[in-house]
């Protein structure tokens, strides 16, 4: 059987958010190999700033189903956990996407990868960094420490566990 590695950005920010992402990797173990993990990071919300704030976590797994199939079983664990989907960037229970599957480039409308916004987004890059700093962004040609550094988000990111 053929293993894709995928990564992974976990974000909570409603109820017991520290709670909420344990509760997300026990599931993501059950369907997936876990193969490394980043600390948790607070920040402020991107996009629709008026919410409280995340804890963000990025993880590698390796899986065996395809992008698409892959992401039904994320958001079956998202429903599991409670995840409801009203509007864009709203607060959320759980929030867990695809940031990278392999080197795969992939833009149909139920999936784009890499992840669209991973380039612009600070709490995506600096725990990505963490666990893969050389791993290269297929459409940019780029390793993701270059990324970060490239980065202009101003958003503050706190180490809060490692």
């Amino acid at each position: 059987m053929i293993s894709y590695p995928v990564f992974l950005s976990l974000g909570s920010n409603l109820g017991n958010r520290a709670g909420t992402l344990r509760q997300a990797l026990d599931l993501l173990a059950r369907v997936c190999t876990i193969r490394n993990q980043s600390s948790v990071y607070e920040t402020a919300a991107w996009g629709k700033t008026n919410q409280p704030d995340y804890l963000n976590q990025v993880v590698e797994v390796a899986v065996s189903q395809s992008p698409v199939q892959f992401l039904q079983v994320l958001h079956a664990i998202e429903n599991q956990l409670g995840r409801t989907r009203s509007r864009k960037w709203e607060a959320r229970v759980i929030d867990i996407d695809i940031l990278y599957f392999a080197h795969q480039i992939i833009n149909s409308p139920e999936l784009t990868l890499p992840h669209p916004y991973l380039a612009e987004r600070k709490f995506v890059l600096i725990p990505l960094v963490e666990i893969s700093s050389q791993f290269v962004h297929p459409v940019f040609q780029k390793k993701n420490e270059e990324l970060l550094r490239m980065c202009s988000d101003p958003s503050a990111v706190k180490r809060i566990t490692d």
